[in-house]
């Protein structure tokens, strides 16, 4: 078993661990101590059809037709960084979770976490930041509700939203849909969001400012949806534990191997730059605003193309291919041409970054 050891300027890195009867914080990254987490404390007492697709969102049966629904608690830190803020981020990450089940958003309901003390005017940029993200992406704000905790209970905010949204057409994506000689696309630049929380959070400056890529993502679903409908096999917006960790469990889901071409993954310069200063691996730092894809390669190239006709898919590109070896596993081929295996990390490089 391992857990994530501290570091100076609020890195982390795996490390051994003796057995632990006390949540970590890895057990919120998004990596291995999250699915054990889930697998260990929270299926054996909860688990049902729904909540067993484990997919960004569930989706259920309402009357004669199908709605996904996906609920998530944002306690990201600074609650403002360059691209945005906790309010902006809250909409985009549950608007993408249900956009990936291949829905259409609809409503969204937020609950808010007060600490006391909170500033009331950074309290109306989050609000404001919040509404101008619902409405950019055309999902009214329908229900919420406010507590407020006494000072040093909480974190100066946090906020929950769940989004509903229906399903329509033959665009079903799941995680465990992967086939052999799929294609893998990424709609976008990757790593920026957690390099700029990063950034934001310790004070690092850097030659080129890392803004936050966080958007709503369901204009890029729609478009695939439109063109390739059911053959849309796999969406998945990688957030906490960046790529590397949304294609393992999409390995893991579907049993299938993942091969990856390092030199095909657009990572722009900034991010690789502060990458290489603090150590880390920018395929498994945060987005919120990308996702992969995965459909038979033969409509690999207008799928790319397709994307890259929206601004938000124009860095769209493949980075490699589904295949029948090595299944539940990820490999890469380096730009050395040798392979390597890319798992996932038992926690997260850059936690609280959503």
């Amino acid at each position: 078993m391992t857990t994530t050891a501290r570091l100076a300027g609020g890195l982390a890195c795996p490390a051994p661990a003796v057995p632990t009867e006390r949540v970590l914080l890895g057990h919120g990254s998004g990596g291995k101590l999250s699915a054990a987490l889930l697998r260990d404390r929270f299926l054996p007492h909860l688990s049902n059809p729904a909540l067993q697709q484990l997919g960004d969102a569930a989706v259920v049966q309402v009357f004669d037709g199908d709605i996904a629904m996906s609920t998530d608690t944002f306690v990201v830190s600074p609650i403002e960084f360059p691209g945005g803020n906790i309010g902006s981020l809250a909409v985009h990450g549950t608007l993408n979770d249900v956009a990936m089940m291949g829905a259409e958003p609809k409503f969204l309901s937020a609950g808010f976490v007060i600490e006391e003390g909170f500033e009331l005017d950074v309290l109306d940029r989050v609000i404001a930041s919040m509404a101008g993200a619902a409405r950019e992406a055309g999902v009214p704000l329908v229900t919420g509700d406010t507590k407020v905790v006494e000072r040093g209970k909480a974190d100066r905010i946090y906020i929950n939203t769940t989004g509903i949204g229906t399903l329509e057409g033959t665009c079903r994506p799941r995680p465990d849909r992967a086939q052999n000689g799929d294609a893998v696309i990424v709609s976008g630049e990757i790593g920026r969001h957690g390099m700029a929380i990063m950034a934001a959070r310790e004070g690092l400056g850097f030659e080129a400012e890392i803004e936050s890529d966080s958007a709503a993502l369901y204009p890029l679903v729609a478009r695939l949806a439109g063109r390739f409908g059911a053959h849309v096999h796999v969406l998945r917006d990688p957030t906490r534990g960046g790529v590397a960790s949304a294609l393992n469990e999409i390995a893991t889901a579907s049993r299938r191997g993942l091969v990856l071409d390092e030199e095909s993954l657009p990572v722009p310069e900034p991010v690789a730059a502060a990458c290489a200063v603090l150590g880390l691996d920018p395929l498994y730092v945060a987005n919120e605003g990308i996702m992969v894809v995965m459909l038979p390669d033969r409509f690999a190239d207008d799928a790319v193309a397709a994307l890259r006709g929206l601004p938000l898919g124009a860095q769209a590109r493949r980075i490699g291919r589904v295949v029948d070896d090595h299944p539940g596993m990820v490999v890469m081929r380096t730009a050395m041409g040798g392979t390597r295996v890319v798992d996932m990390l038992p926690g997260d490089q850059l936690p609280r970054i959503c």
